[in-house]
């Protein structure tokens, strides 16, 4: 379709830096935006349902019921631009990487793993295709697989009771996929339904190229997967993070029947435990309790909660599911946004009993960083940083092999650090910073081109790269060496690291909460933005958290706002004002300045072009009124001469007398164009009268100088 406008001009001054939009779209693609004018130039845009088979009447799509009218919506979107890797997660539950090629190639088969991550697991049987192998600890180098509860392609099953299980919202297509240069799939990941639950959405997304891993998380937990040997690595729910260092001293509320002895995946203190105080995941199985009077009451319990926890969820998947019809983007767990006194106040208790208070702790915030895991490490190491809506801050180390062919062939070992940092409210972004308040940046893979056969040389530099940062000198272990800066929707703190000791706090705000934070750059330095639910911009210096701005935007009207927002570098932020309209601003005074230059002309400008000759007849017999101006009727541009239209057509009493009087005014106008042309060629005769005159006078000039000429012409110097 053609854009509707068309001209214009650019503004005279650019941005000086590349920028770029990333946006999300509802019918499953993504279009990246040329934003470094203030103007948007669509670069690349990208289909992600043509991953899929679509469904072409009702009853084809049993399984896409809460997201009947979109199910291709796109939610979350991580993108790393050195390795240009793309990873997307949709709102029907799934997930697919995507890695940049030059070179068009054709997928006979498309990898695909299937998640099973719902923590509310039923007393049912598992039924005999789910039964999971044994799985031994993370520290001791067992094969990822064997903890994998769904890593191939399966038809759909039902448990004993025709509940709909093991089956993922979307079909992917078992045909050949011819894919052109630009993105391609590299691997697609879908949660599946869980004894007749659907599988909840993912709120919250990362991808590292150096780690080759990527994590994502719901309401029910977190799942991380190896997308370079295509396995689930870590598959846990939220509070089997916590492992005995729970402080909300919950327990599993549905817990299976008959389970598998193996080893825990969340041995956080790694070390024994009680089997009454173990969390264990609901793949990996764990022992029985000791006591059977015990284990009968909590069964008693859990039957009596579970059908009531089933509605609930189900109450809570179908809204979620309206407003995701609605709007492509991240869902987060935000309270009601339709209050009237927009106090938006929320209750931390940190006592949580309820089942609908423990059901509300997501993930909301993952961060690929390499640093300091516990206080006595001296030297940093890979590690995922997990942020909860809880305000609670868990640690996962990662032990990865060496690079080269021993990447793809020696498993990544998931452990976790027993570090657990508290918040209050709902952890929204974290960061690091050096010792001298620079910004650290998660490790990267330079990007290379994986569909072009490499050299044996090339093949020895990839063993030999390893593309994660150096760790500090042994001069710089002994002191602090990095800080962490976590922000939540009530406050932000600047943790030094290996000590975890708390630096600086900030009380980002107590009437309302933060719906955004982001650390940016601005003006060669570090700085944390948030945008409040009440309209306000603030900004806080790193690492101290002193405030810079506080300034009142606008009040958060609906939803789209909230999800949308986002700060950038350079003191910009943008949000989407209605589905097809994004709303760009600026809180730096620098780019205020120079606001006016920046912005283009929507129209080309031309000159006025000049009025055409108005005749004298066509002004008399016209009938039409003529406008004149001040300077055409006094002005010195009328001296000297009559206008043109000076007569005028007054009408009389009857039709003769009229033509009578327009005739008078012609002879009248007539000689007064005579007396006018005769006054002219008066003056055209003096004018050649003293022509004649300079025309004597200059030959008698030349006469005269001709006489002295000869006469000097013979003589020399020495006879004057």
């Amino acid at each position: 379709q053609e854009w509707p406008i068309s001209g214009g001009n650019w503004g005279m001054i650019t941005q000086s830096y590349p920028e770029i939009i990333i946006t999300g779209h509802a019918d499953g693609s993504i279009k990246f935006w040329d934003a470094s004018a203030i103007t948007l130039q669509v670069l690349y845009k990208l289909k992600t349902a043509k991953v899929f088979e679509k469904s072409r009447n009702k009853d084809d799509r049993p399984n896409t019921d809460i997201v009947d009218e979109d199910p291709y919506a796109i939610q979350i979107i991580s993108w790393c631009p050195e390795s240009r890797m793309l990873c997307i997660a949709g709102v029907s539950a799934h997930v697919i990487i995507y890695r940049f090629s030059k070179q068009e190639v054709t997928t006979e088969v498309i990898p695909m793993l299937e998640v099973r991550l719902l923590y509310e697991i039923n007393d049912v049987e598992t039924p005999d295709g789910e039964q999971v192998p044994p799985s031994s600890t993370p520290g001791t180098g067992s094969n990822p697989q064997s903890i994998v509860p769904q890593s191939h392609p399966s038809t759909s099953s039902s448990s004993s009771d025709g509940l709909r299980d093991n089956v993922p919202c979307l079909k992917v297509k078992n045909s050949p996929l011819k894919q052109s240069p630009g993105y391609q799939i590299e691997l697609v990941i879908q949660l599946v339904w869980v004894s007749g639950e659907p599988p909840q959405q993912i709120t919250s997304l990362a991808v590292n190229s150096a780690y080759g891993l990527v994590v994502f998380g719901n309401c029910n937990g977190i799942a991380m997967v190896d997308y370079l040997q295509k396995t689930v690595l870590l598959n846990l729910g939220t509070i089997e993070l916590y492992g005995s260092n729970d402080p909300y001293r919950r327990e599993p509320r549905s817990p299976r029947k008959t389970r598998q002895p193996s080893g825990g995946l969340c041995d956080i203190n790694e070390g024994t435990m009680v089997p009454e105080d173990r969390c264990k995941s609901p793949t990996s199985g764990s022992g029985s309790p000791n006591n059977s009077d015990d284990e009968q009451k909590m069964n008693n319990f859990i039957e009596k909660v579970k059908t009531k926890s089933r509605k609930f969820s189900k109450m809570v998947t179908n809204d979620i599911a309206k407003m995701s019809r609605k709007l492509s983007l991240p869902t987060e767990l935000k309270p009601d946004l339709d209050v009237k006194d927009n106090s938006f106040s929320r209750s931390r208790s940190s006592s949580v009993t309820s089942i609908d208070k423990e059901s509300r702790e997501a993930i909301s915030a993952l961060h690929f960083c390499e640093t300091f895991t516990r206080k006595a490490d001296t030297s940093p190491s890979p590690c995922l940083w997990v942020g909860t809506t809880l305000g609670t801050v868990l640690v996962i180390v990662l032990n990865l092999p060496p690079g080269g062919e021993q990447r793809l062939l020696q498993p990544v070992i998931v452990s976790p650090s027993g570090t657990i940092l508290r918040l209050k409210g709902a952890i929204l972004r974290m960061a690091f910073l050096d010792t001298t308040g620079s910004l650290v940046p998660p490790a990267h893979e330079p990007w290379r081109e994986h569909n072009v056969p490499e050299d044996k040389d090339e093949k020895e530099k990839a063993k030999k790269r390893r593309p994660v940062s150096v760790s500090p000198s042994s001069s710089q272990e002994i002191s602090e060496n990095q800080y962490a800066v976590i922000c939540s929707e009530k406050q932000a703190k600047v943790i030094s690291l290996p000590s975890q000791n708390c630096v600086y706090k900030q009380n980002i705000t107590e009437t309302s909460f933060v719906l955004r934070g982001d650390i940016v750059s601005l003006n060669n330095s570090i700085c944390l933005a948030c945008f409040c639910a009440n309209g306000h911009i603030m900004t806080f210096s790193l690492p101290s958290l002193r405030p810079l701005l506080d300034v009142y935007y606008l009040p958060l009207t609906n939803m789209r706002i909230a999800r949308t927002f986002c700060f950038t570098n350079n003191g910009q932020a943008l949000y989407l004002v209605s589905p097809t309209e994004i709303q760009r601003l600026t809180y730096s005074q620098e780019t205020c300045e120079n606001l006016q230059e920046m912005l283009g002309e929507l129209f080309t400008p031309v000159e006025t072009p000049e009025a055409p000759n108005r005749g004298f007849f066509k002004g008399l017999f016209g009938g039409g009124a003529q406008s004149l101006d001040r300077e055409e009727l006094f002005g010195e541009s009328a001296s000297g001469k009559a206008s043109r239209s000076l007569a005028q057509h007054i009408p009389g009493p009857g039709g003769i007398e009229g033509v009578k009087g327009a005739a008078s005014g012609v002879v009248g106008e007539l000689a007064r164009a005579r007396l006018a042309l005769d006054e002219r060629g008066q003056k055209l005769g003096e004018l050649e009268e003293k022509t004649a005159a300079m025309l004597y006078s200059a030959d008698s000039f030349s006469k005269h100088a001709h006489e002295m000429m000869l006469k000097y012409k013979d003589k020399k110097w020495y006879q004057f």
